[in-house]
């Protein structure tokens, strides 16, 4: 009797995604109480948000993809009025204008975007007979312009990456033709004075930070640095746990979050860093395996989009801690302390699971 109830509570559970996102948190849990310096109520407050996202995930799992289909268009609706209401009445802090208190609720619609952008233009494309024309590109590019845009006002440059990202990966697995793709890169390039005059001005900062760190070590440039410092002295197998002098004397800032990577890599070195790629990379594996053996449109380019914005995800924190990209302020996945992107990270593997249990269920 139990394990009827438990195969009915875990049949659209992936049991090797499961697996992987499973000791990809435990090693997250780790690493965040030496991070946060011994403190347990951060690791358990960490715990408390693996539970919720795990709840959300669950659900999402349980959710028929035709049925996530009809949702899209509602939600990637909601969202754009949500940000729009940002933009009009949201609350400013730290100099960024990114959360809508709606009573007693207080949310950041740009989370929202991480989802219901790649589901809007899933589904616009899955409805396309044929093969998508120019027209239709230009449709889903409109698409994703707005919330992009929207997002950037705040400013969340991090966000509005990867929200781009999960865009962009629709119209590139759709079929966009690597001529666009081509003159989009050159216009691109062409127009860079227009865009670096667009940026805000600790965002240009940040790009020269990138190029110099060392032009304000004791300011913009101290993060890059002192990451750079804690990655280099971990040497091929690392200090060992608790033992990261970056890290327990406080050198190293953001350490809980955007940081935590420089954390793992000064205590377990070269070696534990290709462990913890080798769990990003069976993660990605699986998910693209799930997008190639997808039964509809929909479900093969959310899949696709899913799991390459997730390989977005770990590739940009890895590189702005390394000190080979700008300072963006992106998590690493199911590593870093948070919540939001944590319940954000695992709807959208609840949608993977969910694309494929109920395939399986209908081909038997």
């Amino acid at each position: 009797m139990i394990s009827k109830l438990l195969q009915q509570f875990l049949k659209h559970i992936d049991s090797f995604l499961m697996v992987c996102l499973f000791f990809t948190l435990m090693v997250g849990l780790f690493v965040l109480y030496s991070a946060s310096g011994q403190n347990i109520s951060r690791v358990y407050g960490q715990g408390i948000n693996i539970i919720v996202a795990f709840i959300f995930m669950w659900v999402t799992a349980n959710i028929a993809p035709n049925q996530l289909e009809r949702i899209a268009l509602p939600l990637y609706v909601l969202g754009v009025v949500l940000l729009i209401g940002v933009a009009l009445f949201g609350h400013i802090s730290h100099g960024a204008q990114r959360w809508l208190d709606i009573g007693p609720i207080h949310i950041q619609p740009s989370e929202i975007m991480r989802i219901a952008v790649p589901m809007m233009l899933a589904f616009y494309f899955s409805k396309q007979e044929g093969k998508p024309k120019v027209a239709d590109f230009a449709i889903g590019a409109l698409l994703l312009a707005v919330p992009v845009a929207l997002i950037m006002k705040q400013p969340d440059l991090g966000t509005s990456l990867l929200v781009a990202a999960s865009g962009f990966y629709i119209l590139f697995l759709a079929g966009l033709n690597w001529k666009f793709l081509l003159g989009g890169a050159v216009t691109f390039a062409a127009l860079t004075p227009v865009f670096w005059s667009m940026l805000h001005e600790y965002q240009r900062k940040r790009i020269q930070i990138l190029l110099d760190p060392t032009q304000d070590p004791l300011g913009a440039g101290y993060h890059t640095i002192q990451a750079m410092i804690a990655i280099g002295s971990g040497g091929t197998a690392g200090k060992g746990w608790l033992n990261g002098t970056q890290t327990q004397l406080d050198f190293l800032p953001e350490r809980t979050t955007d940081f935590i990577f420089a954390v793992f890599s000064e205590e377990f070195g070269f070696l534990g860093n290709i462990l913890l790629l080798g769990l990003f990379s069976l993660i990605i594996a699986r998910g693209l395996i799930i997008a190639s053996q997808a039964q509809s449109t929909f479900s093969r380019l959310l899949a696709g989009s899913i799991t390459l914005t997730f390989f977005t995800y770990v590739f940009v924190n890895m590189g702005m801690v390394s000190g080979i990209l700008p300072v963006v302020g992106v998590p690493l996945p199911f590593i870093s302390y948070g919540g939001t992107s944590m319940v954000t990270l695992c709807l959208s593997f609840g949608i993977l699971m969910s694309i494929q249990t109920h395939k399986k269920l209908v081909a038997t």
